[in-house]
């Protein structure tokens, strides 16, 4: 019951906000992200947990807690932007977009060597998505199997509706890892995720001063396929989505994989760890992300929509 209510809250979504008028839809989210932080919920407590790692030991209480609250209204800003994407035109995401070095993804993917681009849940990455594929960029991206079914199918279809191809994380009809390799040998653009480890096997790397894992998947790919690997990263700014392209990541030398895997995924997490404290209210990070707020125990069970957040 608890998943089908789940799933009809996101149905009226996607059938009642984009019908708004955009400043009445903005305003009635912002005032949703002000209750939220005002009822120091358990991810409002995580958000602020994660951002005390950003600011540091020394950061005041206040402070700590104004910047949470301007990350609950950037998190909410990006489900607005979710439930009203599907109307926008193509004209609407060119305008509320900036790109800052886009010719570093423009030129790899002319050079037909596949490109990986690897983002933090930072900004609104959906409309990133919308923004390439616009452009004509075959663009293959992997999201998380929620429960219930219903409601992956929904995510499924308003990606596929931005203009991308969507893969299951698990459960899908052949290997996911196996399927991006194809898309990035055939010269695609392959979108991930990469600043939370889904499957209790990523990368051991230093953020923000504490171990934290982070998937090992983009580098990985990048060592099979011979791709390029290219973190982004994703701010508001001027009421627009900012997207900035950094310089790819090269292959270190070596014969042991697991550690040229590890050594570029410790680049990435460095790209990150600036981008997030200049941007840290844009950091939607609701989950537990350093080894030390890990369970013992990692659970393999799909996630929902309420606490494992949408990949």
């Amino acid at each position: 019951m608890a998943g089908r209510l789940v799933d009809l809250g996101y149905a009226l979504g996607w059938a009642i906000v984009k019908r708004l008028p955009e400043r009445l839809a903005r305003a009635a989210f912002r005032l949703i992200a002000d209750v939220l932080w005002r009822r120091r919920g358990r991810s409002v407590g995580r958000l602020e947990a994660n951002l005390g790692r950003v600011l540091g030991p020394s950061a005041s209480p206040d402070r700590l807690r104004e910047l949470s609250r301007r990350g609950m209204r950037s998190y909410l800003r990006y489900w607005c932007e979710v439930f009203r994407l599907p109307r926008w035109s193509p004209a609407d995401v060119e305008r509320r977009t900036a790109l800052h070095d886009e010719h570093i993804l423009f030129d790899g993917i002319a050079a037909g060597r596949g490109v990986i681009a690897v983002l933090p849940h930072m900004g609104n990455w959906d409309q990133a998505g919308a923004w390439i594929a616009g452009r004509g960029v075959r663009i293959t991206t992997v999201v998380e199997r929620l429960r219930p079914e219903s409601l992956f199918d929904r995510f499924v279809a308003y990606r596929e509706s931005l203009g991308m191809e969507v893969l299951p994380l698990t459960g899908g009809a052949a290997s996911v890892f196996s399927t991006l390799a194809a898309r990035l040998r055939g010269g695609g653009l392959v979108c991930l995720l990469g600043d939370r480890d889904l499957t209790a096997s990523g990368i051991e790397v230093e953020f923000f001063g504490e171990p934290a894992r982070l998937p090992g998947g983009p580098a990985a790919l990048a060592l099979a396929t011979g791709a390029a690997l290219m973190p982004a990263t994703l701010w508001y700014e001027d009421d627009r989505l900012h997207i900035r392209m950094h310089p790819l990541i090269e292959p270190p030398g070596g014969a042991d994989r697991r550690s040229r895997t590890a050594a570029m995924t410790r680049q990435v997490a460095a790209v990150f760890e600036k981008a997030i404290a200049r941007h840290p209210e844009d950091w939607h990070m609701l989950q537990r992300v350093w080894a030390g707020d890990l369970p013992h125990a990692a659970g393999g069970a799909a996630g929902t929509a309420q606490t494992r957040g949408v990949a």
